[in-house]
């Protein structure tokens, strides 16, 4: 159940937007949303509305330069930003509900963004991670001449915006889900040169860190996925320690919790949160 749309303003000026999704009665667990590149949190309405019943409260926020925030379109000057609007709600749930675990849950970039903050900032406040066809490595052809042009760019024009290229037919079998992406006026194809390049970069780094990560992670990947490679996935999840969970999903595209067989896929996400929590 949606109980609250919302804002805040960070501290350099810009006006973040949020919203919030939870059980009637106290929540067993605190989820917070990162949701991928040129998208936005309102798509997870469904995945909301999936975890209220099982009795889980979901916190999405759009990211800076997505959705309903403020900032240019796809840019953000590092991932020290996302990290900062996580430490931001995460304190906020923490303060509020105290005695209820937190969760991260990232999508694509945001899948590699929750496991990026994991690895580097080692949050205390966090019981573990939900990781979804994060992008550690593209699972498309990037021209050379747009890679050579986004490191040129990097710091002399960090700001400069180009397409992101993602081949938008792959993040569902559900062609109905296809047509909504394509014609949100929220969703936007635009990524800066900064954004970009530190997207394949921190995809590296995180992808080298795989044994270190310090969390309970439940890691999921369509088999057929196009827009990120499953295989940099499934060796991530198999380089993990024993607390990592990976789940390839047979033929799945990109949007696992947009697939035609989604209702499984939250219902595993929805488990593996009540288990560990439970643990915490």
């Amino acid at each position: 159940m949606l109980i609250w749309k919302d804002g805040y303003t960070t501290i350099d000026g810009n006006k973040i937007y949020i919203q919030r999704w939870s059980p009637e009665q106290s929540p067993r667990a605190n989820v917070l949303l990162v949701h991928g590149v040129g998208e936005h949190s309102s798509r997870y309405g469904h995945v909301g509305d999936h975890f209220s019943h099982a009795g889980i409260a979901l916190t999405g926020f759009d990211l800076p330069g997505h959705g309903k925030s403020d900032g240019q379109r796809g840019h953000a000057d590092s991932y020290d930003v996302f990290c900062r609007e996580i430490d931001h709600f995460a304190n906020e749930l923490s303060e509020q509900q105290p005695s209820i675990p937190i969760f991260l849950y990232g999508h694509s970039m945001g899948g590699l963004i929750v496991l990026y903050y994991s690895l580097y900032r080692k949050p205390q406040k966090i019981k573990g991670v939900i990781s979804t066809s994060p992008g550690l490595v593209p699972g498309y052809p990037i021209p050379a001449w747009k890679t050579a042009l986004g490191n040129f760019l990097y710091t002399i024009f960090p700001t400069f915006s180009m397409k992101n290229g993602l081949p938008l037919d792959g993040i569902s079998h559900d062609k109905e889900v296809v047509a909504a992406y394509k014609a949100d006026p929220l969703n936007h194809p635009y990524i800066s040169a900064r954004m970009g390049m530190d997207l394949i970069r921190n995809g590296q780094k995180v992808s080298q860190k795989a044994a270190e990560f310090p969390l309970p992670l439940l890691l999921m990947v369509g088999s057929e996925d196009h827009l990120v490679d499953p295989k940099a996935v499934i060796d991530f999840g198999q380089k993990s320690n024993h607390k990592t969970t990976l789940k390839v999903w047979d033929n799945g595209f990109h949007e696992l919790h947009n697939e035609t067989f989604k209702i499984e896929v939250l219902n595993t996400m929805t488990d593996w949160i009540i288990k560990n929590a439970a643990l915490s």
